[in-house]
């Protein structure tokens, strides 16, 4: 054993304090992986005096100088809890530059800005892991950093929130609507008191922007994401999808290939789909997480698991503090990034993908076919027509709402642009009173 290698913890909410108590409860056996026992040297808080609950830790390591944690010379690793852009990213790059190890669990500040903080670590030849932004205790990240290095990944799709999936879930089993199972994930602490990171797909997109960063070898942010959330998902969508064998799920989809100039790019994207019940993520309920990988030569590939709470956040930020520990004892480094790639994003209209479409249309003769061509201008293939029940359609009678009849079409794979073209002209049409619900469906149902 050497001498101890000593940590600069940033926070200590609910994931910081569960990395406290496993470094104390797991000290002899990190120091045996690592080959050095492992110090807090200090802990920065926003308030000094707060009750921590009894942690295992000397009261005197906690300070409201984070920066000057950082600063110290006897610190050799940084580990991020706090999250947010600033002062968040003025720390880390300060610890990054000083040829400190870094690890971070903030996939905000990794969407946003990542660039700044690859950029500092490779002038300095510090680590920066950041295993725990996307995916919690799932070890996802590595294994695109790492093992999966010799193949070419085609496409990365995945459930990756947990709060939207527990309220997609709860809504396809129970047939609530999209507040009733909100109230019901606030309730269980699933959901934040204001949810709409979450719901909006804010965060959703940021782990998609770093999947993609890891995946194709480029630099993606989280403004290159064409972005949707589950606000508009209603009971009726939910029975609509059961009709077709489908739920409802927010994905994050990644996918490379040609652009319309036949162009190498890529695209990625946040949105509600269906998706049909035999697809492996379909069976993905509650809060958990789980990303399907397809690559060129190792297949199809699936990690699941606790994508969030603070024990296996915290499983998954030891497991880089371990890593970079190992690596600043051996006097090497792992590098954070790969982006020789640097592929171009393709638009969202350029992405193809299908059209669930449910449209209340006067019932007269010829409605069926004007309909029809307005998709064929548009180049887009019809895969089924039905007319939905009335329980697929909110419950209540089609006369009851004073519609005359309920369409419920399903496209063929096109270019979103044309999808939305067509939708948009549907709008326009005298014998549509209006249109219901527009999904995405995807999965190859």
């Amino acid at each position: 054993m050497t001498r101890p290698l000593r940590l600069a913890l940033l926070g200590c909410g609910t994931v910081g304090a569960e990395v406290v108590r496993l470094l104390h409860e797991q000290a002899a056996d990190l120091a045996a992986r690592i080959g050095a026992p492992l110090e807090i040297a200090g802990i920065a808080v926003r308030r000094q005096g707060r009750d921590r609950g009894g942690l295992p830790v000397d009261p005197g390591v906690f300070t409201t100088d984070a920066l000057g944690l950082i600063k110290r010379d006897d610190v050799d690793v940084v580990v991020e809890m706090v999250g947010g852009i600033e002062p968040a990213r003025t720390w880390l790059v300060e610890a990054l530059r000083a040829g400190k190890s870094v690890v971070t669990a903030n996939k905000a500040l990794l969407a946003e800005d990542g660039g700044t903080l690859h950029d500092a670590a490779a002038e300095s030849g510090a680590d920066l892991y950041y295993e725990a932004s996307v995916a919690g205790a799932i070890p996802l990240l590595r294994p695109l950093r790492e093992s999966l290095q010799g193949d070419t990944i085609t496409r990365v799709t995945g459930i990756v929130n947990g709060t939207t999936n527990f309220i997609l879930s709860a809504m396809d089993a129970t047939g609530a609507g999209f507040a009733e199972a909100l109230d019901e994930a606030t309730e269980l602490g699933y959901a934040e008191a204001d949810p709409t990171a979450d719901v909006e797909g804010f965060d959703a997109a940021a782990k998609a922007a770093i999947l993609a960063s890891l995946a194709f070898h480029t630099r993606v942010s989280a403004a290159d994401v064409y972005r949707e959330g589950i606000t508009e998902v209603t009971a009726a969508d939910v029975a609509s999808a059961k009709a077709m064998g489908c739920t409802i799920k927010l994905l994050c989809i990644a996918s490379r290939g040609p652009d319309s100039t036949g162009t190498e790019s890529i695209s990625v994207r946040v949105y509600p789909a269906m998706i049909p019940r035999s697809h492996p993520l379909a069976s993905v309920g509650d809060a958990f997480n789980a990303v399907f990988v397809e690559a060129a030569a190792a297949g199809q590939l699936m990690f699941y698991g606790r994508g969030a709470g603070g024990s296996p956040t915290a499983s998954a930020v030891l497991g880089d503090v371990v890593a970079v520990s190992r690596n600043r004892l051996a006097g090497v480094r792992t590098p954070s990034e790969s982006s020789y790639a640097a592929l171009p994003i393709r638009p969202m209209g350029e992405a193809v993908t299908r059209y669930h479409i449910s449209l209340d249309v006067a019932d007269r003769a010829g409605v069926l076919a004007t309909v029809a061509g307005v998709f064929a201008r548009h180049e887009v293939s019809i895969a089924t027509v039905r007319q939905a029940s009335a329980s697929s359609s909110g419950g209540a009678t089609p006369a009851a709402r004073g519609v005359d009849a309920i369409l419920v079409i399903v496209t063929h794979a096109a270019p979103d642009a044309a999808l939305a073209a067509t939708v948009e002209e549907l709008r326009g049409l005298d014998i549509v009173r209006s249109i219901a619900s527009v999904l995405r469906v995807e999965g190859g149902v």
